[in-house]
């Protein structure tokens, strides 16, 4: 389906605003909203619980209908503000949502979307959305079907759901967002990798990071027994750090995060600096970009990650430009009290034959206990 197709049925639904967080199934309808020729309210929140919220803000303020995109695994920062706030027992307030269907049953892909794929529909029932499950075979007459179906649903204040396949979409304008930053994130991972001694560990954040992290301990060292990937559970890699951090207090612990998942769940940057663990060292790589699910910008480019640490409670807090600068820092952190903050300004790009880890998050897990337990 064209995405103007998609868009035309949208404003016949009377939708105003599109409030999301980008997903790569969903990247034809992203970068039609991201190109402002195409000039349609288009915001950016945090996370899915946030993009209900301001939905439902911009009903109550002015009767909006709003279409709230994600990925089907933000549906659980969304279920909250679903249940509890727009459902017709609480404030009853209607919503569209269209949501990539990542993990589909009976189809390949990555470990962390294979559970919510199998859960994805019956999520939504159990919510009482009403929804349709829309490939890249829909005819006409079947999308004409299903926008009557959520016009109902909209004009009775209910919510409904259209859940989107892979290769539904196609959008030949693609967007393209650069940030201006020239250090390469791959070349900063490996200069963290580089930098760490066997007593070390590494947790990595969801999406690409992991993916150059992998590659790169590999390289260097033949294995990657020092990292912990986390693959799924976007924004949450800094607590598991936080945990690690604690019961290894003799360990240093780096955790190499990224702007949009650091976004997420940014309370957990305030508690981690109220911990004062000395041992965990928290770098953010920020390119102002969901850049694993297509290089959307966040909408947060004004945030200075290293400044908000510091008057967030970390006691160390460093601004890198250059490989030069981010040496030195990864040097003095030897030598800090307190925890330590790191944000690394970096470019959007990623190598096209950028591989995957071969092992299973279980046996990743496996084997990073047995390193820390001194068995590997």
């Amino acid at each position: 389906m064209k995405i103007e197709k998609f868009i035309n049925g949208m404003k016949n639904l009377g939708i105003k605003n599109y409030i999301g967080v980008p997903d790569s199934t969903l990247k034809p309808l992203c970068d039609y909203l991201n190109n402002s020729e195409n000039q349609v309210n288009h915001m950016v929140p945090v996370n899915e619980g946030a993009a209900v919220a301001l939905a439902a803000g911009r009903y109550v303020g002015n009767k909006e209908l709003s279409c709230v995109y994600m990925q089907n695994s933000g549906i659980g920062n969304a279920i909250n503000p679903i249940a509890s706030l727009i459902n017709e027992k609480v404030y009853d307030i209607p919503m569209l949502f269209v949501i990539g269907y990542r993990g589909e049953p009976k189809t390949k892909d990555e470990p962390q979307h294979v559970f919510q794929g199998e859960i994805t529909l019956p999520l939504l029932q159990l919510l009482g959305i009403n929804y349709s499950v829309i490939s890249n075979e829909i005819t006409d007459h079947t999308f004409s079907s299903i926008l009557e179906s959520a016009k109902i649903s909209l004009n009775n204040n209910k919510q409904y759901a259209i859940v989107v396949k892979k290769n539904t979409f196609i959008n030949g304008n693609h967007f393209i967002f650069q940030n201006g930053f020239h250090l390469n994130r791959e070349a900063a991972i490996k200069t963290i990798i580089s930098s760490m001694n066997k007593n070390d560990l590494i947790v990595t954040t969801t999406g690409k990071i992991s993916r150059e992290a992998y590659e790169q301990s590999n390289s260097l060292y033949g294995d990657h027994n020092q990292l912990f990937l986390t693959v799924g559970s976007m924004g949450h890699a800094s607590m598991i750090a936080l945990g690690i951090a604690q019961t290894n207090p003799n360990r240093r612990v780096y955790c190499i995060d990224g702007d949009g998942a650091a976004l997420m769940h940014m309370g957990s940057m305030n508690y981690i600096a109220n911990q004062k663990c000395e041992n965990l060292v928290h770098i953010v790589l920020n390119n102002n970009a969901h850049e694993s699910v297509g290089g959307m910008p966040t909408d947060c480019p004004l945030t200075e990650y290293a400044n908000l640490a510091a008057t967030l409670g970390y006691k160390n807090c460093l601004h890198i430009t250059s490989l030069k600068d981010l040496r030195t820092a990864l040097q003095q952190t030897n030598f800090f009290s307190g925890s330590t903050f790191i944000e690394v300004k970096v470019s959007i790009e990623s190598r096209s034959d950028l591989g995957r880890p071969s092992e299973s998050a279980v046996m990743n897990k496996i084997t990073f206990m047995r390193y820390i337990k001194g068995d590997e």
